[in-house]
């Protein structure tokens, strides 16, 4: 930190007038040391923490918030900044762009205020930074303590032998030998639900789920949540803005909250709608009305008697190297020149991080690294992060990235087999991944996946089209045991199935994009100050829009929503249904232009993927596409056409 504000401090003691080369450029080189050091500590902190990284984290939050606000809030660099941006029309594109980014940037974050609301500004940061570092640690801590312990492995009648195993494993690594231990995953309805028999094992699992961060103690995380929440709402009435929302989405291609709302709730009536035709089919499958832990269970049956699917039983298929290897590699590898050559003479940061060196047409640019197991030490979800940017200007002409997911790690011997979401998870990481790996900027602020909040999904969102393509599928979905392909009718059978039980995939992600659009559209006085009123806000932002149905919880509810209280994602969890409006839509071109083509990969990569940050995204897109993207591809993919 030190070193960066040494930085700054030359730029702004620069007796020369103002120019792009002694103002922006060397502000993009500051930092270099300080963001090496922060990508590799925060993923480590959330891929294999521990109480020493934990205290570190805390301690460090405010310290860093104050050190960006020194940066942001710094006037005399502002000046410059706002000198630089009458010279843009001079610079080549992406120079210019560059400026524009900084000025709307710097701006956003507090630098035109006088002194005391900068003052004000910082003390709030500082806050908000602790508080968001102490929800996740609370959220992982009450994760662990209400894992599901087994005494009879009957009870876990139905999950397979490796997903048994696992549980055992999970049990004698917290010294419970001879019991099993089912750990807890970050959305509301764990995956065992769908397999798991007995219901009343299902009934406690599910309840685990929904109980976290909500049982009073030292762990509950509601009170942590409306204190950041009014402080967000403080911050953002300092700035000029209604709320956090519209200050969020001012600098995202959506632009307000009420062009995020509409298209919300455009979706969830006949979202909706869907669910309650869904509810009827699986309670009449049940006899009795089936409840959230039952959804899953009961879904899968439907399937199987509507569809002839059952999505368990094609575990067999998904044996995680061959999807790695044979699926996710070879989609990338056949639609950009990618090869990946395992390094084992690299460490990673944990036993189970795999390194693999990446190159394109022969030449080396990059590497991947793979965490996919489940553990204690790793926060719940799946996501992507960097430990190297590629950028001209620092000299990094490869980047490092890494997928982190959550599978339950097997017994010695035994093949790990995926879940049919857990598969889709991988390619969407890799997405992500791919995002990082290939596009290429002369700036560090433009590098990889540096794009708006709501643009970032679209990419990874995309790559899961390969998970059922033909040549892919019959690449990767080898039986395990029998090395025969998946057949295929099954396949032609998942296809038709595709939208089933999209009314409640579609629901209960918007009840959660709309908790967190609602929450965040409060001004500070009108944050409650109860944690006993979370649930009741809740209740009344899902009725108001149809989607209050009990047996449809929200992906996330308040208490463990890490994406809107510690992940980045505050009034931005639209982002992912935002992002599909593009996505289903750029599917459709694939189709209708040949599919999984070097061809079609390099169009791609050139005006999404290959371009980071650098240009607006959507005008991008529009060059390409000719038009913008229509939502009908979207509606018609998840049943609401």
């Amino acid at each position: 930190m030190a070193e960066q504000l040494a930085a700054i401090a030359d730029i702004t003691a620069d007796p020369a007038v103002p120019t792009f080369d002694n103002t922006l450029v060397p502000l993009e080189r500051s930092g270099t040391s300080l963001s090496r050091v922060l990508r590799v500590f925060h993923n480590k902190a959330g891929a294999d923490s521990s109480a020493t990284v934990d205290a570190v984290r805390a301690e460090f939050a405010p310290r860093l918030a104050a050190h960006s606000d020194a940066i942001l809030l710094d006037a005399a660099l502002w000046e410059r900044i706002q000198a630089v941006a009458g010279q843009a029309s001079e610079l080549d594109a992406e120079a210019a762009y560059l400026v524009e980014r900084c000025v709307a940037d710097f701006r956003l974050a507090g630098a035109a205020l006088g002194e005391d609301d900068k003052a004000r500004l910082r003390a709030l940061n500082g806050e908000i930074s602790s508080k968001e570092t102490a929800f996740e640690l609370a959220l992982q801590a009450d994760s662990n303590d209400l894992a599901v312990v087994v005494d009879d492995p009957a009870e876990l009648a139905g999950l397979t032998p490796g997903e048994v195993s696992a549980a055992a494993a999970a049990a004698a690594a917290r010294g419970l030998e001879g019991k099993y231990l089912l750990t807890l995953v970050l959305p509301t309805a764990h995956p065992h639900l769908a397999a798991l028999t007995d219901r009343s094992v299902r009934e406690r699992l599910s309840t685990a789920q929904r109980s976290r961060g909500s049982r009073g103690g030292d762990h509950d995380t509601r009170a942590l949540a409306l204190d950041i929440l009014r402080l967000r709402a403080e911050r953002a009435r300092l700035l000029g803005f209604d709320n956090h929302a519209a200050l969020v989405t001012a600098d995202n291609t959506a632009g307000t909250p009420a062009a995020v709302r509409s298209l919300l709730e455009q979706l969830a009536a006949p979202a909706a709608r869907n669910a309650r035709r869904e509810q009827e089919a699986l309670s009449a499958q049940a006899g009795f009305e089936v409840a959230p832990w039952d959804w899953p269970f009961y879904a899968e049956r439907v399937r199987a008697a509507e569809y002839d699917v059952d999505l368990a039983a094609l575990r067999p298929w998904f044996e995680a190297e061959r999807v790695l290897q044979d699926g996710v590699f070879f989609a990338a590898g056949t639609l950009f020149g990618l090869t990946f050559a395992e390094r084992d003479d690299l460490i990673g940061y944990h036993p189970d991080v795999r390194v693999f060196e990446v190159s394109r047409d022969g030449t080396p640019i990059g590497l991947y690294l793979l965490d996919l197991y489940t553990r204690d030490s790793k926060r719940g979800g799946a996501w992507m992060s960097s430990f190297v940017d590629q950028s001209v200007l620092l000299g990094n002409e490869s980047a490092v990235v890494v997928n982190n997911l959550n599978v339950p790690k097997p017994a010695d011997g035994e093949a790990t087999l995926l879940t049919w979401d857990e598969t889709r998870t991988l390619f969407h990481e890799f997405g992500h991944a791919l995002h990082g790996l290939l596009a290429r900027s002369t700036y560090p602020k433009f590098s990889g996946t540096s794009v708006f909040r709501d643009f970032v999904e679209y990419p990874s969102q995309v790559n899961e089209m390969w998970v059922l393509w033909p040549e892919v599928l019959a690449s990767y979905a080898v039986h395990h045991e029998t090395g025969e392909p998946i057949p295929a009718e099954v396949v032609e059978r998942i296809r038709a199935a595709e939208t089933f039980n999209e009314g409640f995939a579609t629901s209960e992600y918007l009840a959660a994009a709309l908790v967190d659009l609602a929450w965040h559209e409060l001004a500070p006085e009108e944050v409650p100050t109860d944690p006993e009123a979370v649930a009741a806000f809740e209740q009344q932002a899902l009725a108001a829009v149809g989607l209050d149905n009990p047996a449809v919880p929200p992906r996330y509810s308040t208490p463990y929503f890490a994406h809107s209280f510690s992940s980045g994602y505050a009034s931005a969890y639209y982002s992912y249904i935002w992002s599909e409006v593009l996505d289903a839509d750029t599917v459709a071109w694939f189709k209708e232009n040949g599919g999984l083509t070097r061809e079609n990969g390099d169009a791609y990569l050139r005006h999404v993927i290959g371009i980071g940050g650098t240009r607006d995204p959507l005008a991008s897109y529009l060059e390409w596409r000719g038009r913008p993207a229509p939502i009908q591809p979207l509606l018609e993919r998840r049943g609401l056409a």
